[in-house]
């Protein structure tokens, strides 16, 4: 047994564990989440593996039937949309924890090929599982990263959203975690220019209508099929209600095309309390929290800024 996992067993784990796993090569990846899945599988334990599809044929060889006692998911479906990760966990521990036992996940969100934009989002992403399951006992989440790709700034980041790390074998307390207190601050972090050619509009609850003419316009001619418009629009339209009922009566929607991807951004003057605004499923009977959520569901990246003189969400969708 390695010190990690000898380490891992000797600690009582009454609440939630989120640990980063640093890694430099293959070899080190599969050595260290084997040995965090056969760790659960002996104290029965029910573990969900959330990696890319090669990593998880990679690490399913090496646990041979073992691997028949897990459950795997491909994170490039899963976290497609980091904003859908929260969710995905959230269902698989509710599901398990009733059994009394502990419950385990390996999720690796952030990896090289991610664009920049998602990246940042996959490490807003990382802070708020500290948030989303706080009081949640006996979930131990591990969280790999990959020393080779992955830029310093990432890595050290790692550091700051995971209240333990494992490097070389050895477990330890991250000195530089940032806490739940900064966790909950409203996300503020400015959003990139959007680029000179883009068009906007100003929008209230009687020219909504208009607005999704107007959005659906600029998605057919971006090339865009017949659904994805639907998609779009009906994003977009979900997040101006909430600007509507929440944000002072309206706001301005702004559009532009980056590549293959049409980006809309709905700015208005309300504040979004919530840390979690899109990432929790509603619950049944709930009348509110649905736009954000919703938009979650329809495109593949979702952008959300709270400053002192209102809000920001931003949505990509691929042409498809």
């Amino acid at each position: 047994m390695d010190q990690r996992t000898t380490l891992s067993l000797a600690e009582p784990r009454s609440g939630f564990r989120h640990e980063a796993l640093f890694y430099a090569d293959g070899e080190e990846l599969i050595a260290g989440t084997a040995s965090f899945v056969r760790d659960g599988l002996e104290a029965d334990e029910p573990t969900l593996v959330v990696l890319q599809e090669r990593k998880i044929d990679a690490l399913r060889s090496e646990l041979a039937d073992d691997g028949d006692r897990v459950f795997f998911a491909d994170m490039d479906d899963v976290g497609a949309n980091p904003a859908r990760i929260i969710p995905a966990w959230r269902e698989f521990v509710d599901r398990y924890s009733s059994t009394g036992l502990g419950v385990r996940g390996i999720g690796e969100p952030i990896y090289a090929e991610r664009s920049t934009a998602e990246l940042v989002e996959c490490q807003r992403h990382e802070s708020l599982l500290n948030l989303a399951f706080a009081d949640t006992p006996g979930f131990y989440l591990l969280c790999p990263y990959d020393t080779r790709t992955l830029e310093v700034a990432a890595l050290e980041e790692a550091r700051r959203s995971h209240p333990f790390l494992t490097a070389d074998g050895r477990e330890s307390e991250s000195a530089e975690y940032r806490g739940l207190e900064e966790v909950t601050a409203p996300f503020s972090d400015p959003l990139p220019e959007p680029p000179a050619r883009r068009e906007w509009r100003v929008f209230q609850r009687p020219t909504l209508a208009a607005l999704r003419q107007w959005v659906a316009g600029h998605a057919a001619r971006a090339g865009f099929s017949p659904k994805r418009t639907e998609e779009i629009v009906l994003a977009v339209h979900e997040v101006a209600m909430n600007s509507v009922f929440h944000g002072g009566g309206g706001g301005i929607c702004r559009i532009w095309t980056e590549d293959d991807t049409l980006v809309c951004e709905v700015d208005d003057k309300g504040l979004l309390g919530s840390p979690l605004a899109g990432r929790e499923r509603p619950a049944p009977g709930q009348r509110e929290g649905y736009g954000v959520w919703l938009a979650n569901q329809l495109c593949d990246l979702v952008q959300i800024r709270t400053f002192d003189t209102g809000s920001a969400v931003r949505l990509h969708m691929l042409r498809g």
